[in-house]
């Protein structure tokens, strides 16, 4: 049954799913959508087109779905899509997408600690970890597994491939290559996120192949065409290497080290994983 409380304002035109609880002083528009076992807690507002899948908890002060923050947006129909089982925390803010049907989309079992801004048009996929006050700028893509140290801040259009560990207080202007612990105002790539790796299963034979392309991708002198090229010659094959390989190759058709950007399409590599990647 759907708890609504007495000071909250829902419109009717909004559709609750099973077992939805909102919270004292909450505002949930016309057009939105909350699936079952959804809890709201106090003082959350939900915009108008904004979906919301089952079982997520959104905490305090949360705003989700306003109006893009983008001088050309011009009050077109978009939209905030948000999956199952995530946990919104305090005053975290997500904005809908710019451009006519266009959508910012959240995953599956994501969690988002107090403070972050998500902006529009931002794609977050599954199982993501993203710490206090971190800024997320429009047409952002964050793949799956990644985390996000505290109040770091991230440039528009950057992707972050999957796996990838970002520490504290960094500043993120190209895109992060998967699998690889990165950190600073420099956006230095140290070396693989081992125990990320060793977490979701890639074997220690993946991880040592990894370990060796760091060196040669971001350690050494080399320019990244010819690094690239060094690690297909002289590293163990394996999907983690090719869909690293594809992810580095995309930034040549890119701008300023972000791939997404002024880019054609470029689809991943077509084998099949060997690890729950």
């Amino acid at each position: 049954m759907t708890e609504i409380h007495p000071t909250a304002v829902v419109d009717k035109g909004a559709r609750l799913g099973d077992r939805v609880q909102i919270g004292p002083y909450c505002i949930v528009e016309s057009g939105v959508e909350i699936g079952e076992g959804t809890r709201l807690e106090s003082h959350v507002t939900i915009k108008t087109n904004t979906t919301i899948g089952k079982r997520n908890i959104v905490a305090q002060g949360s705003v989700l779905g306003g109006d893009p923050q983008d001088r050309k947006f011009a009050g077109e129909p978009t939209y905030l899509v948000i999956g199952d089982d995530n946990a919104i925390r305090e005053y975290v803010t997500i904005h809908r997408a710019s451009g006519e049907g266009n959508a910012t989309t959240v995953g599956d079992r994501n969690y988002l600690m107090a403070f972050v801004h998500l902006g529009h048009n931002v794609t977050v996929h599954d199982d993501v970890t993203i710490a206090n006050s971190v800024g997320v700028s429009g047409h952002v893509t964050i793949e799956e597994l990644v985390t996000i140290g505290g109040m770091t801040g991230i440039h528009q259009f950057v992707r972050i491939g999957k796996v990838a560990m970002i520490g504290g207080m960094s500043r993120i202007v190209r895109d992060v290559p998967p699998f690889m612990l990165v950190e600073g105002l420099e956006q230095t790539v140290h070396d693989i996120n081992a125990v990320g790796l060793r977490r979701i299963g890639v074997t220690q034979e993946s991880r040592l192949a990894l370990h060796k392309a760091c060196k040669l991708l971001f350690k050494s002198q080399l320019g990244l065409s010819n690094a690239i090229e060094i690690v297909r010659r002289e590293v163990k094959d394996c999907y983690e290497m090719q869909y690293l390989l594809w992810f580095l190759e995309r930034l040549f058709r890119g701008k300023n080290g972000r791939g997404d950007q002024n880019t054609e399409p470029h689809p991943p590599p077509p084998l099949q994983p060997t690890s729950p990647v």
